[in-house]
């Protein structure tokens, strides 16, 4: 399949100051994977919107897709009084800038600076997806999850440059290589290798949505997920949730290993302790059940200090 022309998004001289647009990366923006024919750039156009009007891709509200951390950059600019214009296409579809347009929405903001671009859905698609690489904000799972909606349009694109080549006759099935370099387009959009491609559609097919869940969180890696997804839906559920437990009771311990180390008392006092402050605070004690075989008990500081100002207290006497 032979590389497209690439679109130019250009913008024309805004009216007044933009704050990163001009300076930054969206001032000339160039997507090479955009397979759209056109030989010339396209100028976005300055537009006010109303937050209403503005919507995600559809295929971010498809995977159920939300990202605080944009949220949360778009506060810290508004705090540096920093104003950077929400991108978008002509039927009002975000293609950067999700945070600002969720901040507007959440201010009950009248009007918000946009600027206008006549791509269409897959175009747009690619756009988001380059975006983003350049970020480095979503994980592989999400960006190859969003870039194989991209493949019918790559297989389309794939039957039409057989065609132009005479190599069409009639079947709608593509050669070997042309699934390859279908596969590797997907891959390239995803800013990913083809190996993990691969994997992810394994993962979307077979996988327990508890899984899936996880690896868009970013809880797992895609190849321990496509390792499960070979097992039955119950198994994978079950190594799922211990693996989940495993990495929780990691995280707490490291979160207790300081305070851990300067704590210095045996079992019998801490049970001791335990009891006396059951009897003052009685259902203040949480207890957790774990599948695993071992026991780790967890003290709170309130607890901590009770058993410290004890062994202060014996000192003394």
């Amino acid at each position: 399949m032979s590389e497209a022309p690439g679109i130019a998004l250009s913008v024309s001289s805004p009216p007044d100051k933009m704050g990163p647009l001009e300076s930054g990366p969206w001032s000339l923006l160039t997507v090479s994977s955009l397979a759209s024919g056109a030989d010339s750039g396209k100028e976005g156009v300055h537009v006010s919107r109303l937050p209403g009007q503005l919507r995600p891709h559809r295929v971010l509200d498809e995977i159920g897709w939300t990202d605080l951390d944009e949220l949360n950059e778009a506060a810290r600019r508004k705090l540096q009084s920093v104003r950077e214009p929400i991108l978008i296409t002509k039927n009002e579809t975000i293609l950067c800038g999700l945070g600002s347009w969720q901040l507007a929405l959440f201010e009950g903001r009248q009007q918000i600076p946009c600027i206008q671009y006549d791509i269409d859905e897959n175009e747009s698609l690619q756009f988001i997806l380059a975006i983003h690489r350049t970020r480095r904000r979503w994980n592989s799972f999400v960006a190859i999850r969003l870039a194989l909606k991209l493949e019918p349009y790559f297989q389309q694109k794939a039957v039409e440059n057989m065609r132009a080549g005479g190599r069409y006759k009639g079947s709608t099935n593509l050669s070997k290589a042309d699934r390859i370099e279908v596969r590797q387009e997907v891959a390239n959009a995803a800013g990913s290798g083809v190996g993990n491609v691969d994997k992810v559609k394994a993962i979307l097919q077979s996988a327990h949505p508890n899984i899936i869940q996880a690896l868009q969180n970013g809880s797992i890696r895609i190849h321990r997920a496509w390792k499960w997804c070979r097992l039955p839906k119950s198994q994978q559920k079950e190594d799922f949730a211990k693996y989940d437990e495993d990495q929780t009771r990691r995280r707490i311990l490291r979160e207790f290993k300081t305070a851990r180390s300067k704590a210095h008392f045996d079992s019998t006092k801490a049970v001791e302790a335990l009891r006396s402050f059951e009897a003052g605070h009685p259902g203040q004690i949480e207890f957790r059940v774990s599948i695993k075989r071992n026991t780790v008990v967890l003290l709170g500081q309130d607890l901590i200090n009770e058993i410290k100002i004890a062994e202060l207290s014996n000192g003394l006497d």
